[in-house]
């Protein structure tokens, strides 16, 4: 499935190395999950399946073996956490409760998964002694801040209780890098987007949605005037900050990095070039009113990935959008 050959960036690395995916059945950790599989690593995951699917496996799944295990769990559940981690070099940390409206009406619920848990995923790895925990922080930390690009040295404005919970993380692994020297990494996705993303839920990320509006002959439905802009990111870019995060020779303490092309495209845009790929450009889009939490414009600096990581993004917009497309066009048509 994956469109970049992983060898040829990352080596033999991970070869043999054990490893923990937290929401590897879900649409970012089921990429990284057949990453690490690729590079010869073994992967634990651990998912609820709330959010992910067993049959996001189903490409790599045979040709793993028993190089993959599959664990039906919570985060929540402090004893199946310390019972995955056990013996783990590294814990990629990608479960959470997604989608800034849902949050906005179920805060409570979006607390004590996505923060509480991430207390018993840094918990368990602590006492595990685990070289690094990579976690899937988010852009929406930088809430509605005007400036451009967003670095991570500007303050925290969350205008969602899902960003609030993301920041609040990540002041954790900042804290038990500080405290108990457990080394740690937050990478801040920006609209990450690619095969495997689910276009079912309400909550859909918007390049899903537009996917699943598009093939069933609907006219894409933009929130607002479609001039919100956002730098949208292939996932295997968030995949490749990763797996850089677990090579760094060098502790990286806790550090917030960003993850993105450092580029945007606006939503109005972004519906007119899907209809093209499509082939359907007479679906244009439909508009109706913003929703709450949403963030009018992103845009990141990469700076700090690039000299902390060595990053740089390795599929391009468009590369990436055309066989998200695609994809979506195979499971929905």
């Amino acid at each position: 499935m994956s469109i970049t050959h992983w060898p040829d960036l990352h080596g033999s690395h991970f070869q043999g190395c054990r490893t923990l995916v937290t929401g590897g059945a879900g649409f970012i950790g089921s990429h990284l999950t057949e990453a690490l599989l690729a590079l010869g690593a073994s992967v634990t995951v651990l998912d609820d399946l709330s959010g992910g699917d067993e049959s996001n496996f189903d490409t790599y799944r045979a040709q793993a073996g028993d190089r993959l295990r599959f664990v039906n769990g919570s985060i929540l559940d402090q004893a199946l956490v310390t019972q995955c981690v056990a013996g783990c070099k590294y814990v990629f940390h990608q479960a959470a409760l997604g989608s800034v409206p849902r949050s906005v009406e179920q805060p409570r619920k979006y607390q004590e998964v996505n923060v509480t848990g991430t207390l018993n995923v840094l918990e368990a790895a602590r006492d595990a002694k685990v070289q690094r925990i990579m976690f899937a922080a988010s852009s929406s930390a930088y809430g509605d801040s005007e400036v451009l690009p967003k670095v991570e040295t500007m303050p925290v404005l969350a205008k969602s209780p899902y960003a609030a919970n993301k920041a609040a993380c990540e002041a954790l692994m900042s804290a038990y890098a500080g405290s108990y020297g457990v080394d740690t990494a937050s990478l801040r996705y920006f609209n990450i987007y690619g095969p495997r993303q689910n276009a079912n839920s309400a909550y859909a990320a918007v390049i899903a949605a537009f996917a699943k509006a598009l093939f069933s002959d609907e006219h894409p439905v933009i929130f607002g005037d479609g001039l919100q802009s956002r730098d949208f990111t292939f996932v295997e870019n968030a995949v490749h900050a990763n797996l850089l995060a677990a090579r760094s020779e060098k502790p990286i303490k806790g550090q917030t990095i960003n993850v993105a092309c450092g580029t945007r495209i606006d939503v109005n845009e972004l519906a007119a070039l899907m209809a093209k790929i499509v082939g359907k450009p007479e679906l244009t889009a439909i508009h109706k009113p913003e929703r709450a939490g949403d963030v009018k414009h992103s845009l990141a600096d990469l700076s700090r990935a690039k000299q902390v990581l060595g990053y740089s993004p390795i599929v391009g917009f468009e590369e990436g959008l055309r066989p998200t497309v695609e994809w979506y066009g195979t499971v929905m048509v």
